[in-house]
């Protein structure tokens, strides 16, 4: 069944062509009664001009329902009684506020309200025997079913929209909904290539300076060599434990990973000392009093360090040597990195992944880098991160 009505909606024609025919049969009543007065030839002709143009009503609804309403004026000044082919009205008016707004069928409503009076003027005889109950029936039985045509089309058109409606939401929504798993997609994706960047190009750089230490160190100094080897291991372990907590992030919930506390700023002293033992030495400097901070930006000032120190190692050359201060203000916290080697220019990353990760962590917590190089010479890096996360929030919005 379900297949017919698939079928019949695709040949729309095919069923108001069967609708036509059942108009036709029922007019050989309008033939007989006029015969005598006009001829067979008129009327059939007043017949097939209401009942054709029913076979096109979905494609052009306004000129089916002018062409019907002209046809129909026209049977009321030359016939006297109604027939079955004048339901071609109804139909046409119920196509009408299927198909066509409300503000235009209203009007169509109108004409077949005043053309069925005027029928009704025209068909009702007149004289002291015709009672006034009965012209009143006859008028509530026409105006009434031209009401209920018009009525019942004007419902089916705004179901109809009222479904369309809800198919163009929920299409709307779905998109919305996928472009906010994209978006949401990207920023995760963006997180974590952030945090690879700074666990691996941190760990990997120190490991490098260690193992070509040892490399030097192998023949005439074996002793320094082993402890190079040592730090190579334990920046590994550390690398490898600082993966597994940042991995353990995108395990699925049914096997959850033991996570440990990211880094922050009582970690510096840890990620300074190892830098020291890379051969770089550091000084470290605390001004203001200290105080913590929210951990999305003690995590970004740890992670802030970490690459600065990453930066100092891969473009500072041999004999560089870094300064680390933090100056805690009344509203935040500045981080100035600096170094007296070469600089940024010394290697095309100075302005790479790591610097624009920096940046982008500062932003999410409402503060701001600045990097370039120094005036007496090397490499700058200040950064600035609110100390409240209402500051936080205010600033990043």
């Amino acid at each position: 069944m379900h297949g017919l009505y698939a079928w019949l909606r695709r040949h729309p024609k095919l069923v108001d062509g069967g609708l036509a025919a059942l108009l036709t049969i029922m007019g050989g009543g309008l033939i007989k009664q006029g015969a005598g007065v006009l001829g067979i030839l008129p009327l059939a002709l007043l017949l097939f001009g209401m009942v054709i143009p029913i076979v096109f009503r979905r494609a052009y609804p306004v000129g089916t329902f002018a062409v019907v309403i002209l046809v129909g004026a026209i049977q009321v000044l030359v016939a006297r009684r109604p027939a079955g082919p004048d339901a071609a009205v109804l139909i046409a008016l119920y196509t009408l506020a299927v198909y066509r707004p409300r503000r235009i069928s209203i009007y169509g409503l109108a004409i077949c309200l005043v053309g069925a009076l005027t029928a009704l003027a025209r068909w009702h005889p007149t004289g002291p025997s015709n009672k006034l109950s009965d012209l009143g029936f006859e008028a509530a039985l026409l105006c009434g079913s031209v009401l209920l045509a018009w009525a019942l089309g004007d419902s089916i058109r705004w179901r109809r929209d009222y479904y369309q409606a809800l198919e163009e939401r929920a299409t709307r929504l779905e998109r919305e909904r996928e472009a906010l798993a994209q978006v949401a997609a990207a920023a995760e994706r963006a997180r974590i290539a952030r945090e690879m960047h700074d666990v691996i190009a941190h760990n990997v750089s120190v490991m490098v300076v260690q193992a070509d230490g040892a490399a030097y160190a192998l023949d005439h100094s074996p002793a320094q060599a082993r402890e190079a080897m040592g730090a190579i291991s334990r920046t590994g372990r550390q690398a490898l434990a600082e993966m597994r907590r940042l991995l353990g992030v995108l395990r699925a919930v049914q096997s959850p990973a033991e996570l440990g506390p990211m880094p922050g700023i009582d970690d510096v002293g840890d990620l300074l000392e190892q830098t020291r033992a890379s051969g770089i030495p550091v000084s470290y400097r605390i001004g203001g009093e200290p105080r913590p901070l929210p951990p999305g930006a003690d995590l970004a000032a740890y992670r802030a360090i970490q690459e600065s120190l990453t930066n100092v190692r891969k473009h500072g050359g041999p004999l560089v040597a870094a300064t680390v201060c933090l100056e805690y203000g009344e509203d935040q916290l500045t981080i100035d990195v600096t170094d007296d080697g070469r600089g940024a220019a010394a290697g095309s990353d100075g302005e790479g992944h790591g610097l624009a990760g920096m940046r982008e962590r500062a932003e999410l917590y409402g503060g701001t880098v600045l990097a370039g190089p120094h005036a007496g010479g090397g490499y700058q890096v200040i950064v600035r991160l609110p100390l409240t996360e209402a500051e936080q929030q205010q600033g990043a919005a």
